[in-house]
């Protein structure tokens, strides 16, 4: 992993500074999307027991094995 990290640093070292303003929008941008679908997991996820009473029961009983 530092040897990656170290490879990232040499070759941010020869970017003008355009070019970093770009990466590290770009790198926001990562952040923001990971952090989108780890929230969307979470809420998934917790909201799995909440369903259950509505999704579990004898009436739909049909319908689990679609």
């Amino acid at each position: 992993m530092q040897i990656q990290v170290e490879t990232m640093i040499e070759k941010l070292n020869h970017m003008s500074p355009q070019r970093l303003a770009e990466i590290s929008d770009f790198i926001d941008f990562l952040q923001q999307r990971d952090q989108n679908l780890r929230l969307k997991r979470d809420f998934s996820k917790g909201s799995e027991t909440a369903f259950a009473k509505v999704w579990d029961n004898e009436e739909d009983s049909a319908y689990d094995a679609l």
